[in-house]
């Protein structure tokens, strides 16, 4: 085995003490010294880089920019031990910057979703589906928040729950409507719930008692977006599951627009209990709300009017 592999391991023990999880871009790059094995490599070369991340060449050029940039982030630390590692030029493959407009769901899309992972195989599996999606909507958790939330992590005396050591390293605690703390407290005591299940401490399992997997949470969730009939928007506008901790942000800063609340002082707090490091990663979550943009219009044209002339 090449020693690429024993570097790629300290590589990643680094960045990752350093708070960065790095899950895809492990992947990645074990992909990588696996394509290097494969032609007897035993450093990063430029030209090896290249090929292997314009792969599969279908894909668009933003995916292989990325590759590209994976391969990059390894070979700069890596040169720094091995000078016959080449890091592969930042400009060699052209990026677009592209961000995904968010799906803002209705409360009937919502249920529509809900009730449209009837359609999965078992009864268990629906229910999990169902707990997922509502708590989502409920709470503004990440994906992969939910997937690893542990059952010692639900404080039902306190009415939240507790996400640990989640992006950048960062743990926060959520506080939760009754109702919602209701749902997981059913789902919990389901008799179906499958026995392996007691193995793990994980609050949403799989048919086979283990943890949820992100990627098997996505396909159950691609067809019940298509069962459920919602469609994309435009082209870069189509329902996404990370979309409801979208809504639920623009959400609650409707309300509080609602209520006539002071909004600037309630997005620091709703950028922490979001997660964000940076208070800007909030504001994008907001900024694709037409509703919401009216009602701070509407807000700054009674300011504008009472000010005096």
């Amino acid at each position: 085995m090449s020693p690429l592999w024993k570097r790629l391991d300290d590589y990643l023990a680094v960045r990752r003490a350093l708070g960065y999880k790095l899950e895809r871009a492990g992947k990645l790059l074990m992909q990588f010294l696996a394509f290097l094995d494969e032609r007897g490599a035993v450093t990063i070369t430029t030209e090896l880089a290249l090929q292997w991340a314009t792969q599969p060449a279908a894909t668009g050029s933003n995916w292989h920019s990325q590759r590209l940039a994976v391969i990059r982030g390894f070979a700069t630390w890596l040169h720094a031990i091995d000078p016959a590692c080449e890091v592969p030029p930042a400009d060699l493959l052209c990026w677009r910057p592209r961000r995904s407009i968010p799906y803002l769901y209705r409360d009937e899309e919502i249920a529509a979703l809900m009730g449209a992972a009837a359609i999965l195989s078992t009864a268990h599996r629906t229910a999990t589906l169902r707990t997922l999606i509502g708590l989502l909507a409920a709470s503004g958790m990440r994906v992969d928040e939910a997937i690893r939330l542990d059952r010692p992590d639900i404080d039902y005396g306190n009415s939240l729950v507790v996400v640990r050591e989640s992006k950048f390293g960062k743990s926060r605690e959520l506080a939760l409507q009754p109702s919602a703390l209701g749902a997981l407290r059913r789902y919990l005591r389901r008799p179906d719930r499958p026995r392996p299940g007691a193995a793990t401490p994980a609050v949403l399992i799989s048919a086979a008692g283990t943890r949820l997997l992100y990627c098997n949470v996505q396909h159950a969730f691609a067809r019940l977006v298509r069962h459920a009939g919602l469609s994309s928007r435009s082209g870069s506008c189509r329902p996404r599951l990370h979309d409801l901790r979208h809504t639920f942000a623009v959400r609650t800063v409707l309300e509080a627009y609602r209520s006539g609340a002071e909004v600037q002082v309630r997005l620091p707090l709703l950028s922490t209990y979001l997660g964000h490091v940076n208070p800007g990663s909030t504001y994008w979550y907001l900024q694709a709300a037409p509703e919401l943009l009216a009602l701070a219009g509407e807000r700054l044209e009674r300011h504008l009017e009472g000010a005096p002339r």
